[in-house]
C-alpha cells in the first residue's frame, strides 16, 4: 500500500506536494510520500488551494464540497479529505 493516502470508511485522506504556478494542472506522479500534482492557479489569495480542491473533486467524481482542505492552507505540503469517492486513488497515477 502506497503511503500517500488513507482510506477510513467512506473518506478518503490525501498527502499532497503542491507546486502552484504551473503551466497546466495535472498529476506529477508520486514526491516521497506525497502525490505531487502541478496547478495552474497562483498562490495568491487561497487560488491554488480552491484550483486544487475542484481538481481532486473532478479527479474523484464528487461535488466540491465533498472535499476538504484538512492542513496545510499556506504550505504546499497538504492533506485533502475526500468522502463518498468511488474512484480509487491509483486512478490518478494512471
Amino acid at each position: 500500500m502506497s503511503e500517500w493516502y488513507r482510506r477510513s470508511g467512506d473518506v478518503l485522506t490525501l498527502t499532497l506536494h503542491v507546486q502552484p504556478g504551473a503551466k497546466r494542472t495535472e498529476v506529477a506522479g508520486l514526491h516521497g510520500d506525497a502525490l505531487k500534482i502541478r496547478l495552474a492557479a497562483p498562490p495568491i489569495e487561497g487560488r491554488a488551494n480552491e484550483a486544487l480542491l475542484k481538481f481532486i473533486a473532478e479527479s474523484f467524481g464528487v461535488p466540491l464540497r465533498q472535499t476538504e482542505l484538512k492542513q496545510g492552507g499556506q504550505s504546499r505540503h497538504k492533506v485533502v479529505a475526500v468522502s463518498g469517492s468511488k474512484i480509487g486513488p491509483e486512478s490518478l497515477l494512471g
